[in-house]
């Protein structure tokens, strides 16, 4: 007979029979002690009787005999802690650069210095010790804001009720993104930074008139945050007419602009901007009867309608690093006078960034500056106050100035470097080099970080003044040659 072919005999049967009752029976007693178990620990109701209390979630659950657990072994890291990258040697350095810094697109006036972050022995400098900054000076206007205000600070616009039930008032807090509306068809928090809007403010502004059976009311503005002269002095006089800033006011949208672009400024800021709203009021439903006026002096003890928050104070400075944005920074610099008490004016502004670096341990003695931007042709900062603030936002005992250092345009894909280091030797600094830029006519700057090949992270400036306007292309490939030279230094 073949093992395991044709039926099973009787006695077979009877055995199989016998196996399975006994299995049956091990089974019916399993599922009664799991039960008796789960009512003892709260698993499972009763009926009409409750549990004992089950035991929170942060409490383990009771274990078996022999079910004691003990705790896994640390996991071996997947990789190894980094180290600190290798002192650079300034001796390598310099004779590393000797060539490119001698390029003669650089003009007859020449500044650089160069340090090793974390290395207080490894700096550098060569040529004249101070220039014309142009808009890497908006480092030092961005950095006071940060330390000033803090990183998550945000910037307000309101409206108050007036005097009277039927009067209300507009009032500018110095949002230097505000818009009018969200641009058709693009949801608000899809930009970056995302801005506040009148629009949104209207809206809301025209429910809680609504909840208080108001329909028609009387619109004045209130831009009195910022005080001094709208225009800096100091500045040449072309710049209004030719569009290339607009006049600062503490309430505006779109930076003062009558449309996108760079050209067609508002004479008058705040009002324009009080007429947008004034439309948006109407398309919420609320009709405003006479002209808008402006208020000389703010409500007191105003009751506030409705209001509207700007981007966090770091993605500001992020916007005004990459795109190099003027008027955003001749805001920040008023705003950093105003939170230390000082008047909101330009010149105030420049005496508070002053007292903010030094409150972080930055020199400014030999700095000479006028305003936020580095629109100013009188402005003179020594590159050594650059350099010791873009170590000084780099370190982590400034966590408030992290903006700064990420906020950078990345050569070759952001910002303003986001079209540069293309070409004669510049493409070795694409990804490695992060810089803010400066131009005015003669006048051309970088100031950023460069990582080396070997990880060393380099803080450098270079400013080329008295540059003549046709060599305005020249210089701007040499400077981008003098940053990627830095990357490629094996010191």
């Amino acid at each position: 007979m073949t093992v395991g072919s044709g039926p099973p005999s009787g006695s077979a049967r009877h055995s199989q029979s016998g196996a399975l009752a006994h299995k049956l029976a091990i089974a019916l007693i399993a599922v009664v002690l799991t039960t008796v178990v789960a009512v003892e620990v709260g698993v499972i109701s009763t009926g009409g009787h409750e549990a004992g209390p089950t035991p929170p979630s942060d409490v383990p659950p009771p274990s078996g005999p022999g079910l004691d657990l003990h705790a896994p072994p640390s996991a071996p890291p997947v990789l190894a802690a980094a180290s600190g990258s290798p002192p650079i040697s300034v001796t390598k350095l310099r004779r590393h650069l000797s060539e490119v810094l001698a390029l003669p697109d650089l003009g007859g006036r020449l500044t650089f210095a160069v340090s090793q972050l974390g290395n207080p022995q490894g700096h550098w400098r060569y040529g004249e010790p101070a220039a014309t900054p142009a808009s890497t000076l908006k480092l030092l206007t961005t950095s006071a804001a940060l330390s000033a205000l803090g990183p998550d600070h945000r910037f307000t616009t309101s409206v108050v009720r007036g005097k009277t039930r039927g009067r209300i008032v507009l009032v500018g807090g110095g949002d230097p993104l505000l818009v009018g509306a969200t641009p058709t068809g693009l949801p608000a928090d899809d930009l970056y930074p995302a801005p506040a809007s009148l629009q949104r403010l209207a809206a809301a502004t025209a429910t809680r008139l609504e909840a208080a059976g108001v329909r028609r009311v009387r619109l004045a503005y209130d831009s009195s945050l910022f005080t001094g002269p709208a225009v800096n002095p100091h500045w040449p006089s072309t710049y209004i007419p030719d569009d290339v800033v607009s006049p600062i006011s503490a309430l505006w949208v779109n930076e003062g602009r009558e449309s996108v672009g760079l050209a067609g400024r508002s004479a008058d800021p705040a009002l324009a901007a009080t007429e947008v709203f004034r439309a948006q009021l109407a398309v919420a439903g609320v009709k405003v009867v006479g002209p808008v006026s402006e208020r000389a002096t703010p409500v007191v003890a105003p009751v506030r309608l409705a209001s509207v928050s700007s981007a966090p104070l770091e993605q500001i400075v992020q916007h005004i690093l990459e795109l190099s944005d003027n008027e955003a920074a001749e805001v920040l610099l008023r705003q950093v006078a105003v939170e230390q008490g000082r008047t909101g004016s330009s010149a105030a502004g420049v005496v508070a960034v002053r007292a903010a670096l030094g409150r972080l341990g930055v020199e400014v003695r030999g700095a000479v500056f006028y305003d936020g931007s580095g629109l100013s042709r009188d402005d003179v900062l020594p590159a050594s106050l650059l350099l010791r603030l873009l170590e000084t936002a780099a370190t982590p005992a400034h966590p408030e100035l992290r903006g700064i250092i990420a906020g950078l345009p990345v050569a070759g894909f952001s910002g303003s470097l986001g079209y540069r280091f293309t070409g004669d030797g510049a493409e070795a600094g694409l990804g490695y080099v992060r810089a803010k830029t400066g131009t005015l006519t003669g006048v051309h700057a970088l100031a950023g970080i460069a990582m080396t090949r070997s990880g060393q992270a380099l803080a450098f400036v270079a400013m080329a003044n008295e540059v003549p306007e046709s060599r305005t292309l020249a210089v701007r490939a040499d400077l981008d040659r003098v940053a990627a030279t830095l990357t490629t230094c094996g010191c």
